[in-house]
């Protein structure tokens, strides 16, 4: 089977950390989320994956490359302008001709895929989506599904206590090449806003799929980020493939009464000070210097920092190669350098 990662847009919500750095290669415990997604898919026999890029698409080229380094095989679709979730699909037409799945490259994910496939077909459905499970729908498309399985009605963002359903949109879905023949060529178009609507409408065989012992996550927040980043380190979630989710590597340089508290994740040739404390969940990237007598705490360190002697950090997200002076204190920060403005 054939799928298509969802990685063109900007990833607003996450900035300033995503100013220089596209959605699809913010890390999850040291790797960009696109490989996370990548792996998902090849451990359910996906070997030949779509990807749509606009963003700093340089950039995601030069880190996935032609998808060998983790057995796939990787198709760009290079979008000068974004046409929103279908329209990047329709331009996949060629590729995607036989039953295929969609995901987003901000969803981080273990549910089965090979059990929503069996669904679909079982229903002889048109498209499916899977379904998580959530307390607070209040930020999520919500879904009501009948007993079999059929979708009769979707809520965007429903205030708390009018939902009709604890079933969201995942964002993982599966459809049959006929989808591709409803959306319009060269148009905006959404699956969320346009196609599903549509297939409500008309009654098509349109189902959902509740997987609720799966983990699912958006990262596309700093509050899902953080929590995606502390399910990953405590274990609730595995990502495939990954070499190792906590720990420090031998290639690492520790001084002097380094304390390492909880969950904490360090990356390769980082150097930290003498009497550094770490304390999980916490996730230093690859490359960070952490002068003496630091305190890290429940933060997301990028790959490149450096961290000056006698700071404070508290849950709080650091971006590549941003500077921490000596003795500062970030309390539930977000701070990354942005672009240089472009010459008047």
């Amino acid at each position: 089977m054939k799928a298509m990662i969802l990685a063109g847009g900007l990833s607003t919500r996450l900035y300033p950390l995503t100013k220089r750095v596209p959605k699809p290669l913010v890390p999850v415990a040291g790797e960009p989320n696109a490989v996370h997604v990548i792996r998902y898919l090849h451990s359910f026999g996906v070997h030949d994956i779509a990807i749509n890029v606009h963003y700093l698409a340089d950039q995601i080229e030069a880190k996935l490359g032609d998808g060998s380094a983790y057995g796939v095989r990787l198709h760009y679709l290079r979008e000068p302008e974004l046409l929103g979730s279908a329209g990047a699909v329709k331009q996949m037409e060629a590729f995607l001709d036989d039953t295929f799945a969609v995901i987003g490259c901000d969803d981080l994910t273990d549910l089965r895929l090979d059990a929503l496939v069996a669904f679909h077909r079982r229903r002889e459905a048109l498209a499916t989506i899977a379904l998580a499970t959530a307390e607070d729908v209040s930020q999520y498309g919500v879904v009501v599904v009948d007993g079999e399985g059929r979708i009769v009605e979707f809520q965007e963002k429903p205030a708390r206590g009018t939902e009709r359903s604890k079933l969201v949109n995942t964002g993982v879905y599966v459809f049959e090449p006929a989808i591709l023949g409803r959306i319009p060529a060269g148009a905006f178009y959404d699956f969320g806003r346009n196609v599903f609507p549509e297939l409500q409408r008309e009654a098509a065989p349109f189902y959902g799929l509740a997987l609720n012992h799966a983990y699912w996550c958006d990262i596309g927040t700093p509050a899902e980020y953080r929590r995606a980043t502390r399910d990953v380190l405590s274990g609730r979630v595995r990502l495939l493939g990954s070499a190792r989710a906590r720990g420090v590597p031998s290639d690492a340089i520790l001084g002097d009464d380094v304390r390492i508290e909880e969950d904490v994740r360090v990356g390769a040739r980082c150097r930290i000070g003498d009497r550094v404390r770490l304390v999980g969940p916490t996730v230093i990237g690859d490359d960070v210097v952490i002068g003496n007598d630091a305190l890290i705490e429940g933060s997301i360190v990028w790959d490149g920092v450096r961290i000056g002697a006698r700071a404070h950090l508290r849950e709080s997200i650091v971006g590549n190669d941003y500077v921490v002076p000596g003795q500062a204190r970030l309390v539930e920060a977000i701070v990354a350098d942005e672009p240089e403005p472009a010459p008047a």
